[in-house]
């Protein structure tokens, strides 16, 4: 089944709510999109605004706040949020991948044996309780009693902490005036599920990626949910599993396989042109999902402008369906470079786009 690349965009905008629904909540944007990195806590927020009729800023601290969201450690090993189900689910399959198990790892960070003596020290220090980083760590070497850990466990970037997250552990709690906290998911949220089997797991995840971020093939989602680091004969066992049930369809996007859910062939073949432009911030998932070597999204030439030095990625300019440019916002109001190959970007609908993030000038460079 052969589809059109362009139909192909124009769902995925609609799919991933930038066409702006009336009365869509936080949560319900998350889920849609499998979470929303969170790395850059006001970026997640902007996130959350760009698909609503009105920008309205902090929708996504509240819901974190009201607990119907979840901030954790996830996919590619970085912060998002998520809702609970989804959290679960994800979690499982970024356990399911082991990494804290290989050999560079642990001879980087830790063993095994380490690993496992940090999350029984976790397993208690959590229960019920919020703890900083600093007390997090002063009580896990209390009861591990190894020394070494002690830097790796007041690091930042978090890295022995990871597999503990991705088990169920560990999630963040609120912030302690600029202090990060950390908690247990299963006393910190009603009715926290657990993490489910691999394989029911992917049955819930592998469709709901597709769902917005889809057609893609087995590697394009495993690249976004850990770099690429999944059991391959698992990764082959649920696609055939879901092809299988009838759940998901090969398809063709202009010579590249890909499979979809079957259920949304018929709204692909339908889907009409998506008219004016977004501009979308820093780390959105309309780059993430699909991922910044996606040539069908952002021209090669250009990925160095979105994907930089240290993990960040540029808000960018969204035409087509494509990576039209990037911008920034300063004191002068809002700088759009557009890219020539984009093709022909409306002024007008820079400016009322730009209108909803400020009420000054829009510099439109080519």
């Amino acid at each position: 089944m052969n589809l059109d690349l362009d139909q192909v965009l124009a769902w995925r905008m609609r799919r991933q709510l930038l066409d702006r629904p009336k009365g869509i909540s936080a949560e319900r944007i998350v889920r849609r999109l499998c979470g929303v990195q969170a790395q850059v806590a006001a970026a997640a927020d902007q996130a959350v605004a760009a698909r609503r009729p009105t920008a309205a800023k902090g929708l996504a601290a509240k819901a974190l706040r009201d607990r119907k969201l979840i901030k954790v450690w996830a996919m590619r090993g970085t912060l998002h949020l998520l809702t609970p189900d989804d959290a679960a689910a994800c979690l499982s399959l970024l356990a399911a991948a082991r990494t804290w198990e290989k050999g560079a790892w642990q001879k980087t960070f830790a063993t095994v044996a380490q690993i496992d003596a940090i999350a029984d020290a976790v397993r208690e220090v959590l229960h019920d309780a919020v703890l900083t980083r600093e007390q997090l760590a002063a009580r896990i070497l209390e009861r591990t009693r190894d020394d070494s850990l002690a830097d790796l466990l007041g690091s930042g970037w978090g890295a022995v902490l990871k597999p503990l997250a991705w088990q169920g552990l560990l999630c963040n709690g609120p912030n302690d005036g600029t202090r990060v906290t950390f908690t247990s998911p299963a006393t910190w949220l009603d009715g926290w599920p657990g993490l489910p089997e691999p394989d029911a797991a992917a049955a819930r995840i592998i469709p709901a990626y597709l769902g917005a971020y889809g057609p893609a093939t087995m590697d394009t989602f495993d690249q976004w949910l850990i770099r690429g680091q999944s059991r391959k004969a698992a990764l082959k066992q649920w696609f055939a599993a879901l092809t299988e049930a009838g759940e998901l369809t090969e398809v063709t996007v202009e010579g590249r396989k890909a499979f979809a859910r079957t259920a949304d062939i018929p709204g692909i073949e339908a889907a009409e042109p998506f008219p004016g432009v977004r501009l979308l911030p820093a780390f959105d998932q309309f780059v993430l999902g699909p991922g910044t070597k996606n040539e069908e999204i952002i021209a090669p030439q250009r990925r160095s402008l979105i994907s930089k030095a240290a993990g960040w990625i540029s808000p960018v300019v969204v035409s087509a369906g494509r990576v039209a440019g990037t911008w920034e916002s300063g004191d002068d109001g809002i700088t759009v470079t557009l890219f020539a190959e984009a093709g022909p970007v409306s002024h007008d609908d820079l400016t009322a786009e730009a209108a909803r993030l400020t009420d000054q000038a829009v510099t439109v460079l080519n």
